[in-house]
């Protein structure tokens, strides 16, 4: 018998991979509530996600110079996979959602993007014909139902209540784009002989040059930062420092060890860490029905990571 036979058949995530699926969501819920505490200053969209992966950008190319002059050939051959990466994940699901926050509620752009899980299972399901077991669905429909507790704060009539405008659109559009940016991380050829920190370094780069001529065209307009407001320069650096660099790093690394389909659901806990990032800075307090839905998102993402164990023993039994 083979070492995989005699070894117990494993499913869900591992230590490693739930510590992950807990820790990407608190760094995107920073991306939230920074932006709020900034409302204020009047800070242009597209130069906020323009500026934050400009900077990101600059405090990681120090440490990336070496993996980036090492495999500078690998990563030209790989720019066809690279390059749709870095518009989706650096820029069109990040600008939109800046412009789509300037005329909808935060509670709506909690809710699109708590979405972006069941996005990612439908198009794995249509484009790659992935089939979505009894057990994941599931495991989504009870997620979404936390997600829901929470935003609706345990009061069912106050979903009829939200509406939704042009704002939630440019918000769908982000989180479209963070849907696909999930699925096209696992699915395309991507150089895995470099270092990760030149492969981000590399998506932040498109994601400036992306960005780079819409930010210009925002300044054209008339939007233009508030240069003098201490506000631009520590909210840049936050948003460079944890939701782009920890952020995007830490979810890399869970869809390389989970898949797209299991990463994703870490975006149902984005709304619960919000809230609860909320209560120190904006004086927010947490009330029960936010217990009542981090338990509900927790064990549907628990349901909804599982692998089914009558798979596993199979493939064990296989490989003996």
């Amino acid at each position: 018998m083979s070492f995989a036979a005699a070894a117990p058949a494993r499913s869900g995530l591992g230590l490693s991979g739930t510590a992950m699926l807990l820790t990407a969501p608190a760094l995107f819920a920073s991306n939230m509530v920074a932006a709020r505490w900034a409302h204020d200053a009047s800070l242009p969209p597209v130069f906020l996600a323009f500026g934050r992966w400009l900077i990101a950008l600059l405090i990681l190319l120090p440490l990336a110079a070496p993996a980036l002059r090492a495999h500078r050939r690998t990563l030209r051959r790989s720019l066809p996979s690279l390059l749709p990466l870095a518009v989706l994940g650096m820029g069109v699901a990040v600008a939109p959602q800046y412009i789509g926050a300037q005329t909808t509620s935060a509670t709506n752009i909690a809710l699109i993007f708590s979405c972006s899980p069941i996005l990612v299972a439908l198009l794995e399901a249509a484009i790659w014909r992935k089939p979505l077991s009894a057990l994941r669905a599931a495991g989504l429909a009870l997620a979404l139902g936390g997600v829901l507790t929470v935003l609706s704060r345990g009061d069912a009539q106050a979903l009829a209540r939200l509406a939704f405008g042009q704002g939630d659109l440019w918000v769908l559009l982000a989180a479209t784009g963070w849907a696909l940016y999930t699925v096209l991380q696992k699915r395309l050829s991507l150089p895995a002989a470099v270092p990760d920190s030149a492969r981000l370094a590399t998506l932040m780069l498109g994601g400036v040059l992306a960005l780079a001529p819409f930010a210009a065209i925002e300044a054209a307009s008339g939007a233009v930062p508030p240069w003098t407001d201490p506000r631009l320069a520590a909210t840049l650096l936050f948003l460079a420092v944890v939701p782009s660099l920890g952020a995007y790093y830490v979810y890399g690394r869970l869809i390389s060890q989970a898949g797209p389909a299991t990463a994703g659901l870490a975006m149902f806990l984005v709304p619960v860490y919000a809230a609860l990032l909320a209560w120190p800075l904006l004086g927010e307090a947490p009330q029960l029905f936010h217990a009542y839905g981090f338990v509900m998102i927790l064990f549907g993402v628990r349901l909804a990571s599982t692998r089914r164990r009558a798979a596993a023993t199979g493939a064990a039994a296989a490989a003996a």
